[in-house]
């Protein structure tokens, strides 16, 4: 399975601009081969804007359907990062819809980030698996893929993808760097974090969006700059695959 992702600076509200790179992003994925792209965090209407709660949409908004129907004109699957709207709640979610449009997950962030998140979202409160091709995919938002309960969670259910939309900022360079290969190797799962680079407001992005396989390699790693990235899943090789997760004692 080919997988890609988009590393871009944030739309910064104009939701015009933001399905407009989306767009181009699919075009240019579908046209190498991609399956699947991954947007960053909140993409719609980008990270650290100040007005989140105004601006958040719900999933049958206009711009969520351009999008949708964009995946389906590309026959690419699409994982985009937004704020829900759902009544008078707000979630930090990402949805994927797939090659033919339909919407395959809706994901709620579970692991919210500092008091700024706290102030905007409700947590989610579940961890879903889907079918994207020929893997079971999930959805983590940023600060969750940090957490290994959920990544073997998620594994002890059959996922073998794990797709990541994310604002990480300096300094954390060490979660693109250490942490997302590491939690790949552990538990033999492929990792698609997709971060923005550039800076908005008072936050600089660190890049280094990253592709890292079920054996720990990172398949392929953006620098500081807007990158379309693109990388192949090599096949599972259970004789390289880590054991942790089955070896595990608790004391």
């Amino acid at each position: 399975m080919r997988l890609a992702l988009w590393q871009g600076t944030s739309p910064a509200s104009d939701l015009e601009a933001a399905c407009a790179q989306a767009e181009a992003a699919l075009t240019a994925a579908s046209a190498l081969g991609a399956q699947a792209l991954v947007l960053p965090e909140v993409w719609l209407p980008g990270y650290n804007q100040p007005d989140i709660t105004a601006q958040a949409l719900s999933l049958d908004s206009a711009p969520m359907q351009r999008l949708a129907a964009a995946a389906k004109s590309h026959a690419t699957a699409l994982v985009i990062g937004y704020a829900e709207r759902d009544g008078d709640r707000v979630y930090n979610s990402a949805a994927c819809f797939g090659p033919d449009g339909t919407l395959l997950c809706n994901y709620r962030k579970v692991q919210l980030y500092g008091p700024r998140e706290a102030a905007l979202y409700r947590p989610g409160d579940s961890l879903p698996t889907f079918r994207l091709g020929t893997e079971t995919a999930a959805i983590l938002i940023c600060y969750d893929i940090e957490f290994a309960p959920h990544v073997k969670a998620l594994t002890d259910r059959g996922a073998t993808l794990i797709l990541v939309p994310t604002a990480n900022m300096a300094p954390f360079t060490y979660v693109p760097r250490a942490t997302v290969p590491a939690m790949a190797a552990s538990q033999g799962v492929t990792i698609v974090y997709a971060n923005y680079c550039g800076t908005e407001g008072d936050l600089t992005y660190v890049g280094l969006s990253t592709i890292a396989g079920p054996h720990g390699e990172v398949l392929a790693q953006a620098g500081e700059t807007p990158t379309l990235l693109i990388a192949d899943i090599p096949p599972r090789d259970p004789a390289r695959l880590s054991t942790q997760s089955a070896d595990f004692r608790a004391i």
